[in-house]
């Protein structure tokens, strides 16, 4: 029998045309169309769905709206979505959440995925689209796999409209470091009129360790950990920074940028207790914005402090200034740009305007 990634690749494969599905129910279609006309605001609800829809696939005597371990009869959906579900569909480019649609909390409250649930679903019309779209599924089984191919379908339409070329700089070292700088400002600081710009300078960054750890020695050994997601919050992130190197299980150095924000000494506090919680020797808190000038006196006094408490380097500078920096120190300011390119290219968060806005600067050079 399948895995649940198998069945999902499968049913995936299904779905580039599905023209072949007979006529859903009026209502079911109209469910399905908000659903999947808000998948990138409610990336929880199509998780989840896509979860549930999988799981009956493959085991159709389940009750897939007793959804947790601990209520009778009932399995545990979060598990074969970490597991399985979101790995797969972070495979497949397709939208995804960053660990599990069961982080989202008011699809995890302890109660059946009845009519009668009680957690409050955001967006209108959604809790009952939901909740209706898991009936149909539960109760009638013909439908199951014609509703997740068209949730799938939808989902790889997001994807293709997300994409776009962009020509990789061809040239060997011919562009300026000042260019780039400029290039960088301008991509990071447009008007967007959609969120998710704010991890671009994590991307940037991000491109440049690619690079610092195959040139500087103090690296040496040490690996560049998986770039997450960039919307969680500074206190509620599960990572030491938005840039992680470490080696055995440890995080030797941390960065976190900050594209609106300007480094108060919250943030400079809350740098302190990652620093204690995952003992990183170097710590970097950098800024678009700068630093706030009526904290710099405390900033400095707690620099200090950890230095002399922890034996950490807690380094607070601003972003562009620091990547000016690096571009000197690296052999090839253009495979960084490259680099920068491929990952602004794929990542999932970013929008469209976001793609096509670098290209756009990328033609101006």
């Amino acid at each position: 029998m399948k895995n649940h990634k198998e069945k999902l690749i499968e049913v995936y494969e299904e779905s580039y045309n599905i023209s072949n599905i007979e006529k859903l129910p009026e209502d079911l279609e109209n469910y399905l169309k908000l659903v999947c006309g808000n998948i990138n605001r409610s990336k929880g609800v199509y998780t989840v769905l896509v979860t549930l829809l999988t799981h009956k696939i493959l085991s159709p005597e389940q009750d897939i709206r007793y959804f947790q371990n601990k209520m009778e009869n009932g399995f545990s959906a979060r598990t074969i979505d970490t597991k399985y579900i979101t790995p797969t569909l972070k495979e497949l480019k397709l939208p995804s959440m960053a660990e599990s649609g069961w982080l989202t909390r008011s699809l995890e409250q302890p109660y059946p995925y009845t009519m009668k649930y009680k957690g409050g679903i955001s967006g209108k019309g959604m809790k009952e689209a939901f909740l209706k779209i898991v009936d149909y599924a539960q109760n009638e089984e013909k439908f199951v796999i014609p509703i997740l191919r068209i949730i799938l379908k939808s989902a790889i339409y997001i994807r293709e409209q997300n994409k776009v070329e962009i020509k990789k700089i061809e040239t060997d070292d011919s562009i300026h470091i000042s260019k780039i700088i400029d290039l960088l400002d301008t991509h990071f600081n447009y008007k967007y009129s959609t969120h998710g710009g704010s991890k671009l300078p994590a991307l940037a960054f991000y491109s440049m360790y690619e690079i610092l750890l195959s040139e500087i020695s103090r690296f040496k050994d040490y690996e560049l950990l998986p770039l997450g997601s960039h919307t969680a919050s500074d206190r509620t992130s599960k990572s030491a920074g938005d840039i992680e190197v470490g080696k055995d299980g440890k995080i030797y150095e941390a960065v976190e940028v900050k594209l609106d924000k300007e480094i108060d000494i919250t943030a400079a506090r809350i740098a302190f207790e990652k620093i204690a919680r995952f003992n990183t020797e170097r710590y970097y808190i950098l800024s678009y914005i700068g630093t706030k000038k009526e904290d710099v006196e405390d900033i400095n006094a707690l620099i200090l402090e950890i230095r002399d408490t922890h034996g950490c380097q807690l380094i607070v500078n601003g972003l562009l200034r620091t990547l000016r920096y690096y571009l000197r120190l690296i052999s090839s300011p253009d495979l960084f740009l490259n680099k920068y390119i491929n990952l602004v290219i794929n990542d999932k968060e970013l929008k469209k305007i976001h793609k096509t806005k670098l290209e756009e600067l990328l033609s101006n050079i």
